[in-house]
């Protein structure tokens, strides 16, 4: 399965960084890649707990900021609250693209065009060190709801 796979990589770049592996760590971590959009915090709590009671918000929280700092996330700011998803690339590798992200069900869609190159030509003499562009609206899913 390829859930299994990015989970474990994502256990692998945990080990590397010194984190243990912990059993709610990769809940939170198979969660995000299942889903395969952005998810609040809110939300994952709201449906982990289900199953697991105990999984606090702290430890939610926490864990995905962790999980950010060491590229196994992307995080975005929708609707006002930070949203998280399984970073779709693997943090060593040089080939990235931007997304079009739904504000109503955090599904996101690839963009292969990166605007970077016209930004670089505007800006001579600097260095630009990271960037990320997206694009917000609805998906044609929830389009086609109204």
């Amino acid at each position: 399965m390829e859930n299994q796979g990015s989970v474990a990589g994502a256990m692998k770049i945990l080990k590397e960084n010194g984190k243990k592996q912990t059993k709610r760590r990769e809940i939170i971590i198979d969660y995000l890649a299942r889903s395969n959009r952005y998810v609040s915090p809110k939300e994952i709590h709201l449906n982990l707990t289900k199953e697991y009671p105990g999984l606090s918000q702290d430890t939610i929280y926490r864990n995905l900021r962790e999980f950010a700092e060491f590229g196994i996330l992307e995080e975005t700011e929708l609707n006002g609250e930070m949203n998280f998803r399984f970073n779709c690339i693997h943090p060593s590798s040089k080939h990235h693209h931007h997304h079009f992200i739904c504000t109503n069900c955090g599904a996101t869609k690839p963009l292969d065009l990166c605007p970077m190159t016209f930004y670089q030509e505007q800006l001579p003499n600097c260095i630009i060190e990271d960037h990320r562009f997206e694009i917000f609206g609805k998906c044609e899913k929830c389009v086609s709801l109204k």
